[in-house]
This record gives C-alpha cells, structure tokens and sequence, in this order.
C-alpha cells in the first residue's frame, strides 16, 4: 500500500514542479518585464529549488561520447553486447581514424566493471568507465529497475546475480580469450562468489579481479548499514520494506524493495550535509555562479535517480551477506542454472590476481571489509595479492573524483597490466580441501596507502565534492556513426575484423604505464595467500 501512496503523492506533486519549472525560467527570461525586477533572481532561484526538490528523477545516461588519448580524439559507441531480463551487458565501444591509436586500442585489456545493483543505476560509475576508457577495453552490468521487467520474467535471487556474473565473463572469454574483473560495493560478494564456483569447475578464471569497498566480511568495523541489518530480524525486512509494483508500470504486482526507501536511506544517512547542499545551491542560482549550480544539479541527477530491487535477491542479500555470513563462514551454497546447489570455495581460486582497494572514512563499507577477501582465496599466491588503503578518501572517492584518478586508478591500472602480461593461461581442475578456510586475516597494522590531505568528516559529500566527482567533459561534435560516415576507409574499431582471439598487452601499452607509486602505497598483502 505504501509503494501506490508514494506513486499517488508524487503524481499530485508532479504538475506543480512543472509549474515551478516555468515559472523559475519566466523570472530569468530578460525579454519580459518580470525579469528586470530587482527579486527576480531570487524568486527564478527559488522556483528552480522547489522544483528540483518535486520532480521525477529518470534513469540517467552515460553520456561519454568521446576521450582524449594522447591528444587524439576517440569517439565512443554504447551498445548492448548480451541482454538478460534484469541485466544488459554494456559495452563502450571505441573508434578512431588514427592508425597508430587504433593499434594500440586493439591490444589493451578486457575489463568487466560489475556495477551495484543496491538501489542507484549502473551510470554511478560514469567517471570510472571514463577512466578506464583511456587503456581498456571496457564492459559493464547495466541492472534494470525490476518494477519495469514482467511478471512473466519470473523472480531475481542472489543466485541469479551470479549465474549472470559468470556468464557475462564466459562471453568475454569467448571473444577475447580472458578478461579482468572490477566490482565495486555490493557486488564484490557475488563476483567472489561467481569466479570461486568456476575455479572449482575447472574452468578458465578472469586474470584479475579488482575490488572495491565491498562487504566481503560484514562482521569487521560495522558501520550504520551493517548494524541495521544485524539488529533487526529477516522477518522485519520481509515484512515492512517490500511491497508489491503498482499497476501503472509494466512489472506490476512484482513483489520489489523500493527504490524510493533506499534513497531515504541514504538522505538520513547525512540529512544535515544534503541540507546544507541545497540552500548552497540556492545561492548559487543568487550570485550567478553556473558552474557550482550545474555540479550540485549533476550529482543530485545521478543521486536521485533509483530502482526499485526484486525482494528475493534483496531479502537474500541481507541475509547472506550481512546477517549469516555465509562466504566467510564457508556455508554458502549456489543454485546453478542446471537448478544445483555448488559450495562456493574462494581457496580454489589458483590463477587469478587479488587487488582489494578500501577507503579510510568508507561508512558504507568498513575499514577491514574488503580486505577480508586475501584471507578467503588462499589458493592465490601471495605475490599475486595486493591491498590499497586510500587515505583521506571515502566511500565513492574510491572510485570517482580526484582520488580516484590519481591515486586508485594508477595502481588498478598497473595491477591488470602485470597480470594480461604474467599470468598463465592453463587452467586445470581443483580437488576439493578437506575444510573450507573461514579464518580471515587482520589487515595489517601499518596503513597501507598513500598520504593524501587532511581527512575529510563525512563519505557523502555533495556541496564540497561535487565539481571534482561529477563533472563530465563536454561531448565533441563528432561521435562513432559520423567518423564512420567521413572515412569509411580508415575509420575502424577497437576490435576490428582482424582483432586476434587471444589479448595480450602490447609493448607501447606498457610504456604507457603510470610512474611507480611509493613502496608504502602499493605493496603485496602480507601473509594472506599461501604458496602452491
């Protein structure tokens, strides 16, 4: 009932932000009389607030339409490479009329960059795949807002997340032979989970798996989300946060957590900072600045936008990861696409690299969460772990903004590059140890990260962050259908008719390999692996 009060409410509200909005741009329009008064630009500055504050948040898009490599303008194509009923494997497909630049595109490495399905849309690492743009070959889950998929699609659980993780990284290995792994967040759990259930199937493994302030052991440094989930029962979730799709969507009856809920969450999370971003705003519009108003309108657009989550994999979720513990207790069980149940067993892992990356001031994901990943894969040697502690950095600093740029980044970049180069390619089958390996190992003592400025209070930081988190390039004139159309005969892909079936880092891609970072920032985790 509550999900058709909340529908009923903002279609009431709805026409008068529209309103607002007309009324915002009547007071800024200098052709009318109404805008050469001296309350103009307050009254234009308040309208546009009100509206925000009422409107519908859509789905966002990616909107990267070009980069810059080395001075050179590559266009980029989004384009569905695998559909599912709750996912899309996306791709960003990059072209160029340089033949040199084309070159070397075609050898970089495959990352898969497994975005959070916990409530805001895959584009929340829309500066991530900007990034990685520069030197991968990039493809990422898209989830969808599951009151928009059919009943008829049939339910989504926590197995279904994993069966689609471990085809989506088949396909990449049947294109390109291998592939790297990102997850960040939420699906650092069920990417463990999907790369562990093919190691102890014998089959080939990604080279590399990066994670990124996951939960992988909920039990270490809790924080708000954690205890949450901990002290209240399954059944409080079951029976106060799920409601069933109102019928004015094509999911309707569905059974869903609503997106609406999460991003409540997250307000009450910082209600006093998203406050304070908002009157900033407010004067903002006052004094004229655009540039600090469209950041604050930049974020709040990605920020507001939500979907709704199918209550199996939600309820599954909280009790898996944050209620039994079922990875780090050795007790979680997978449903197969065959309808079997497989132990998911991280000490099989044998031929894939370990990089863990944690923020300081994560309140989403403690410190300790993520690196309790070392402790499970045991299988990998310990020379092909590594842990990265960002200091000063919070939950999305990880990722997006200037410590993700340029501290983060270099380091995922230099990790993958040594393992597309360095790892084997045989697989063979794993037998079965006698005991799973629940233990996890301490982070070490020292920190292991790279000095940064003063740490900062608070993870989510809109009205101070914004500019460097959220600002997009604006998109040249040019994108891939329009090369196509001016050089057809020199205009080609990244991966090209003659694009080889195996991938394997070129020598001019590793040229372009960051500085060495500092000894203290980048080095292996100790005593997490064991030798084989």
């Amino acid at each position: 009932m509550l999900y058709q009060i909340y529908e009923t409410q903002r279609s009431l509200i709805e026409p008068f932000s529209d309103l607002a909005k007309v009324t915002a741009k009547m007071f800024t329009n200098p052709m009318l009389p109404v805008g050469m008064t001296p309350l103009s630009q307050r009254m234009a500055a308040g309208f546009d607030l009100v509206h925000r504050l009422g409107k519908d948040y859509e789905k966002p898009e990616f909107g990267i339409r070009t980069i810059d490599i080395d001075g050179v303008q590559i266009a980029i194509q989004e384009r569905v490479e695998m559909g599912k009923p709750f996912c899309d494997l996306l791709r960003f497909k990059r072209f160029s009329d340089d033949p040199e630049t084309l070159g070397r595109l075609k050898g970089q490495p495959v990352v898969l960059i497994v975005a959070p399905l916990s409530g805001h849309y895959a584009t929340l690492l829309r500066e991530t795949v900007r990034t990685m743009l520069k030197d991968h070959k990039v493809y990422i889950t898209e989830w969808k807002n599951a009151r928009l998929v059919p009943l008829s699609e049939g339910e989504f659980h926590l197995d279904d997340y994993v069966n689609y993780l471990q085809d989506f990284i088949r396909y990449l290995q049947g294109r390109y032979d291998n592939c790297h792994v990102i997850s960040v967040c939420q699906p650092t759990v069920p990417t463990l989970a999907a790369v562990s259930l093919m190691a102890s199937r014998g089959e080939k493994t990604p080279l590399s798996m990066t994670m990124m302030g996951g939960p992988i052991d909920a039990r270490k440094s809790p924080t708000e989300v954690n205890n949450l989930a901990v002290h209240r029962p399954f059944e409080w979730f079951e029976n106060n946060v799920i409601y069933r799709v109102p019928n004015n969507f094509p999911g309707a009856g569905r059974r869903v957590y609503p997106g609406f809920l999460q991003h409540t969450g997250f307000i009450a999370m910082n209600p006093d900072r998203h406050a304070n971003s908002h009157y900033d705003y407010f004067n903002h519009l006052i004094k004229g600045d655009s540039d600090s108003a469209e950041a604050h309108r930049q974020f709040y657009n990605e920020y507001n936008a939500v979907l709704d989550m199918d209550a199996d994999y939600y309820l599954e979720t909280i009790q898996t990861v944050f209620q039994d513990f079922k990875l780090v207790n050795g007790t979680w069980e997978v449903r197969n696409a065959q309808g079997e149940k497989e132990l998911v067993r991280p000490q099989d892992i044998r031929h894939t690299g370990l990089l863990t990356v944690e923020g300081e001031l994560d309140d989403i994901s403690g410190s300790g969460q993520t690196h309790a990943a070392h402790g499970l894969c045991t299988g990998i040697e310990s020379e092909e772990q590594r842990h990265f502690e960002v200091k000063g950095a919070g939950h999305y600093g990880i990722f997006s903004g200037s410590r993700w740029r340029n501290q983060v980044y270099p380091v995922v970049k230099k990790f993958i590059l040594e393992h597309q180069a360095g790892m084997p390619k045989a697989v063979t089958a794993v037998a079965a140890e006698p005991a799973v390996v629940a233990a996890v190992a301490e982070p070490a003592a020292a920190a292991i990260s790279i000095e940064a400025p003063a740490p900062v209070a608070a993870v989510i930081e809109p009205a101070a962050s914004l500019p460097e988190s959220t600002s997009l390039e604006a998109p040249a004139s040019v994108d891939a259908a329009a090369v196509e159309a001016v050089a057809p005969e020199v205009v080609a892909s990244e991966a090209g008719a003659t694009e080889p079936a195996t991938v394997q880092a070129p020598a001019a891609t590793a040229a372009e390999k960051p500085a060495a970072q500092p000894r203290a920032g980048y080095r292996r985790s100790p005593a997490v692996g064991k030798k084989r």
